[in-house]
């Protein structure tokens, strides 16, 4: 009996810690945040739309986090171009040794190399998923934190410049958080880190990314647990699709037990992915408040 008592208290307090998560997070704010960064227009870097994107995020984190800090940077692109870079990096209980890392990318891709239309293949992408989405459930994070502080130290690091350059060749690509993980000190690495990329997907789907399975299973595992408890297993699908080379790799390779949360069957046959129909309409809150939820719970 004490055992059993034990474990309804155990299932309880779990219950109640799901529901206090699945309330805080506000999926209808964090799809505002998306058309906000569509407003601005493509988000490329050494562009205006990018200019103001990456000072809008900034001025929504100043007045919610502890301490916010810009990493600026520059990189000299294989054409010989001069980028102008920020990450911008949000920290709540900058005091506190234990931390958990968020991350997310806000610039977008200056050549929709995947349209069907060859016409359109040089204009550059809207990023409403592929970009704003994880923007905006790390903004939505940033809501919830400071309305109630987490027990833990949490980073929210918006890299620039990861979706520049030749993906085939990995050339100019992936630039912030090559940035970002070359300057962490390796006796203050996060607990965990998970990367949110094209979480905003209407037909959200989520299954588990191959260098994450391999290299960081107890933080799938982490995860993939958490949206089950919260009623989330048919969106977090428990089993290995992708391998996929983003943001979570530069942290992979510095010691970081990190991965990549993104939902990478994008349309029909992927069809709006890097294509100018990576619109607004593609988005729904109900999908961010999903992902938005796995983020909070993770953090309580």
């Amino acid at each position: 009996m004490k055992l059993l008592t034990a474990t309804l208290l155990a299932a309880s307090a779990a219950c109640s810690m799901g529901a206090s998560a699945q309330g805080e997070f506000d999926g209808a704010s964090a799809f505002g945040y998306v058309e906000t960064q569509v407003s601005f227009g493509p988000r490329v870097p050494n562009t205006e739309g990018h200019r103001r994107a990456g000072d809008w995020i900034l001025e929504h984190l100043r007045g919610r986090a502890d301490s916010v800090e810009v990493q600026a940077f520059t990189h000299v692109t294989s054409a010989g171009d001069t980028l102008q870079l920020r990450n911008l990096i949000a920290r709540f209980r900058p005091e506190v040794p234990d931390r958990i890392l968020y991350l997310a990318h806000w610039d977008t891709r200056p050549r929709a190399d995947q349209s069907a239309n060859m016409g359109q293949r040089q204009l550059p992408i809207l990023g409403a998923n592929d970009g704003a989405s994880g923007v905006a459930v790390l903004l939505g994070v940033a809501d919830v934190l400071a309305r109630r502080p987490p027990a833990v130290g949490v980073d929210l690091v918006f890299v620039d410049g990861e979706d520049y350059g030749d993906w085939a060749a990995r050339d100019d690509v992936l630039l912030g958080s090559r940035h970002y993980a070359a300057s962490l000190d390796p006796s203050a690495r996060p607990l965990f880190a998970v990367v949110w990329d094209m979480v905003g997907d209407r037909d959200l789907e989520i299954f588990q990314e191959r260098h994450s399975a391999v290299r960081a299973p107890e933080v799938v595992e982490r995860v993939w647990s958490r949206a089950g408890e919260l009623g989330y297993g048919r969106f977090f699908r428990p089993s290995v699709l992708h391998s996929m080379v983003d943001d979570h790799i530069p942290l992979l390779d510095v010691g970081v037990r990190a991965i990549d949360v993104i939902d990478f069957d994008y349309g029909p046959n992927n069809a709006y992915w890097h294509t100018t129909d990576d619109t607004l309409d593609k988005v729904s809150a109900e999908s961010l408040k999903i992902v938005g939820d796995v983020a909070v719970a993770l953090l309580r």
